[in-house]
């Protein structure tokens, strides 16, 4: 993943537009500049998972005795500057993401490495706290047909790669150009001789593969679809992509001011696996359920 905004570009215009429909001096209340706000302000980013966590991190926090704003939906490009100029007090950010478009870092693969380098890094250059990291994941990875998996024997990447000749990838296109796509995997696991490869909308991969018109595609890991045994996930035994672990980042000046909000979020972060966030999204995406009452649902289960 190299980032999460490209991903979810639709949702990502409807972030980008209503902030600037509203113009920064509209959100400059929602928190206290000297971090002293009885509000918190949790700002979430504009695709699906992204509503979930922070409506989790809202319920944790009301839970924990403090007001809460909700100010969702704001476009990938724009929430981390609205986290530093105080328009929000927290949202959920990935590891990869902190070390790769926000400090420009070179990827590393180590969980707890890229974990320590953007918790550094975000307290020397941002006054930004990254709290626990959960252990849920959202990273990318690649898609296979079951029904070829079971097959040809293959559970993991490095299956996959030596048994490409006799498979159908369908690609998006960039992910053959992109240095993270396939010219990484090739550097890591060797070359991919496909049968085939032809070049799909993302929003139809998994229609392609239910339709045996091809085998393999490029997913991220919680993506709601993954739910269906129809498709397994490959593992990445080789470490190729770097973590995209998900873990609250806070104002330093407002958790200075009101430490509850560690443990509080804690609760969430301790709960939750890439497996579970994946069902979430798919209660939301496949099962057409509000996110509020998805989120809801979870946190009263986990507390």
């Amino acid at each position: 993943m190299s980032t999460d905004i490209s991903r979810r570009n639709i949702l990502a215009l409807c972030g980008t537009a209503a902030l600037s429909f509203l113009g920064a001096s509209s959100l400059a209340g929602c928190g206290d500049s000297k971090g002293e706000s009885s509000t918190i302000t949790v700002g979430s980013k504009a695709f699906t998972e992204g509503v979930i966590l922070s409506e989790l991190y809202a319920l944790a926090l009301e839970d924990a005795g403090f007001d809460v704003k909700r100010s969702f939906e704001i476009s990938g490009s724009l929430i981390h500057t609205a986290l530093e100029n105080g328009d929000i007090d927290l949202y959920p950010e990935y590891t990869g993401t902190g070390l790769i478009s926000i400090l420009k870092m070179d990827p590393m693969t180590d969980p707890e490495a890229v974990y320590k380098a953007v918790k550094d890094a975000y307290a020397e250059q941002f006054d930004l706290v990254w709290l626990n990291k959960s252990e849920a994941a959202d990273g990318q990875g690649l898609v296979i047909r079951t029904e070829a998996a079971r097959e040809y024997g293959i559970k993991t990447i490095s299956d996959l790669q030596a048994h490409a000749s006799d498979l159908r990838f369908a690609s998006q296109g960039q992910f053959d150009e992109r240095a993270d796509g396939l010219p990484a995997l090739e550097q890591t696991y060797g070359p991919f001789d496909w049968k085939a490869s032809a070049m799909y909308d993302e929003g139809l991969k998994y229609e392609v593969l239910r339709n045996d018109e091809a085998d393999v595609t490029p997913a991220y890991t919680t993506e709601a679809q993954l739910t269906d045994p129809a498709f397994t996930l490959l593992e990445d035994d080789k470490h190729v992509w770097p973590p995209y672990n998900v873990a609250p980042v806070v104002r330093a000046e407002v958790l200075d001011a009101n430490p509850g909000i560690a443990a509080a979020l804690d609760r969430v972060n301790a709960a939750l696996t890439t497996e579970e966030l994946t069902r979430l999204n798919a209660r939301v995406d496949i099962d057409k359920l509000d996110y509020e009452d998805v989120a809801k649902e979870y946190y009263d289960s986990i507390s």
